[in-house]
């Protein structure tokens, strides 16, 4: 006998109640104070200054974080291109090696990728200094495992017939490769290229928040001093600048088509990978020259094992784990459950271009400025910052349902409408349901995502191993730093692992 399951759409609106607690702790949080300087915020949002001082430092901060987007992306790219094709089965098998390379350059790419860009950053920051090249190195090194993985996922289940078919015929190995995935593959790199652009400037950004230099620097200044019109005179420029580059890129998608027409924008795609990131190292060279004089090795004690072990005793592991996975269970509620919800409210197209605007503004602003601005009239909590990484998210998720929603036929909704259903439900189980799969799919994709940006908001809100993770760097515990990125490791890799059986659990419902 099958035990009764809920609908998929009804799952989809089931994460959501990680709403109820996080919003009855911040209602409870709020205190007066808060109340004017959100005044002076909003009206500085409708008045952002136009001083030509200002004006002239947020161009130059945009410079450096789109030079420093555009270098670590091109850099991710090639470099992930190139250690997916080396840890992929099918390219050693081409050359009939064994595939056991293969996968020991896989589990070892998972320790770059489990660390968020920002660890990174804080990272190179102690061990070499200030420099240009700190921030393009924290966004490159992750962002190359991470092309890499899906390079390799999608090489290896590739259809293999033709690549078996040119070898047999006698066919160089590195040629057969070429001919046979080559059309596929470009596809990918254009779609999850593009899309790993829009992230790379989401970084940069966000690195400079934590004083890696760039647009990011200017914003979290002006917030600390509640300039608050200086404050939306940078938001405004960055959502400008996304805005154009998700259009752009939007665009670019829709006419990458496939035949002689594809192969042609698979060439220009890569030619203008390799133009940007020329462009974004001289652009980088020509705004900030003062810092160009070198990497300077500080260099870190390397931890004995006498002080790992007196480490591992004096950190509170039990309360940094749970508060790290709390955080990563209500900021997923949150950024999957709510844009079902919201659409569902008012199924109207209105309430979707009011709900598209208002996810673009979560997409834009920056996690640890989103907390920054929460704690104006909050108290610090848990609560906080998985408002701050749930709603971020929201931005993302949301975007993905509207162009879902977007590309179904609507028959099933009108025909549940011609039946009597309400808006609501011919909506939901209409639109919603055939979609709910591929979206919860995606969730559990972005659950992954979240669990390494708890470190961001940890770092500020005095929670989880981001914030035990900061302290030890700041005193140079270098035992301590050690081992909270050992089992921050051991929880992103794990969470991957869990994340990748959810996908595809998904995926084949």
């Amino acid at each position: 006998m099958n035990r009764p399951r809920p609908a998929a759409p009804l799952l989809t609106l089931l994460p959501s109640l990680a709403l109820v607690p996080v919003l009855i702790v911040t209602w409870t949080g709020l205190h007066g104070g808060g109340l004017s300087i959100w005044q002076q915020c909003l009206s500085g949002a409708l008045h952002p200054s136009l001083d030509p001082n200002v004006l002239r430092a947020v161009w130059h901060g945009l410079g450096v974080t789109m030079a420093t987007a555009f270098l670590s992306w091109s850099l991710s790219l090639l470099f992930g291109v190139l250690l997916g094709s080396a840890c992929a089965d099918v390219v050693w098998r081409s050359w009939a090696f064994p595939t056991w390379p293969a996968k020991g350059l896989r589990g070892a790419l998972a320790i770059p990728r489990a660390l968020h860009e920002l660890v990174w950053g804080l990272l190179l920051l102690q061990v070499f200094g200030l420099h240009p090249y700190v921030a393009v190195a924290a966004i490159a090194i992750p962002y190359s495992a991470l092309v890499a993985r899906i390079w390799r996922d999608h090489l290896d289940s590739a259809d293999h017939r033709a690549l078996n078919a040119l070898i047999s015929a006698g066919v160089h190995p590195l040629s057969a490769l070429m001919t046979a995935l080559n059309p596929g593959m470009g596809t990918v790199l254009m779609s999850y290229g593009g899309y790993r652009l829009e992230c790379a400037l989401r970084s940069a950004t966000l690195l400079g928040v934590f004083g890696l230099g760039g647009l990011g620097t200017e914003l979290q200044l002006t917030l600390q001093s509640l300039q608050f019109r200086e404050l939306w005179t940078g938001l405004w420029v960055l959502a400008a600048v996304m805005l154009i580059l998700e259009q752009l890129l939007r665009v670019w998608r829709g006419r990458s088509g496939d035949g002689v027409h594809g192969q042609r924008r698979i060439l220009l795609f890569a030619a203008l990978t390799i133009v940007l990131g020329v462009i974004g190292m001289f652009w980088l060279r020509l705004i900030v020259p003062d810092q160009f004089s070198g990497l300077s090795w500080i260099g870190m004690a390397v931890p004995s094992w006498t002080q790992l072990s007196a480490a591992a005793t004096e950190l509170p592991w039990l309360r940094m784990i749970l508060e790290t996975l709390v955080l990563t269970l209500l900021a997923a509620g949150i950024a999957i459950g709510l844009p079902p919800l919201a659409l569902l409210l008012w199924p109207s197209s209105r309430w979707h271009q009011f709900c598209s605007m208002f996810w673009a503004c979560m997409r834009w602003i920056p996690p640890p400025l989103m907390v920054l601005l929460l704690l104006l009239s909050n108290r610090p909590s848990l609560a906080i910052g998985a408002l701050a990484i749930g709603l971020h998210n929201s931005g993302v998720m949301g975007r993905l349902l509207l162009e879902g929603l977007q590309q179904q036929s609507g028959q099933r909704q009108e025909a549940l409408r011609a039946m009597g259903s309400s808006e609501r439900m011919s909506w939901l189980y209409g639109l919603l349901s055939p979609q709910s799969p591929s979206y919860l799919a995606y969730g559990a994709y972005r659950s992954d995502v979240i669990l390494r940006e708890t470190v961001v908001v940890g770092v500020i809100g005095g929670s989880g191993l981001g914030w035990q993770l900061l302290e030890s760097l700041s005193s140079f515990h270098w035992a301590a730093v050690v081992l909270v990125l050992c089992c921050y490791c051991a929880l992103t890799i794990s969470g991957e692992s869990l994340s990748d059986s959810f996908r595809s659990l998904w995926l084949q419902s």
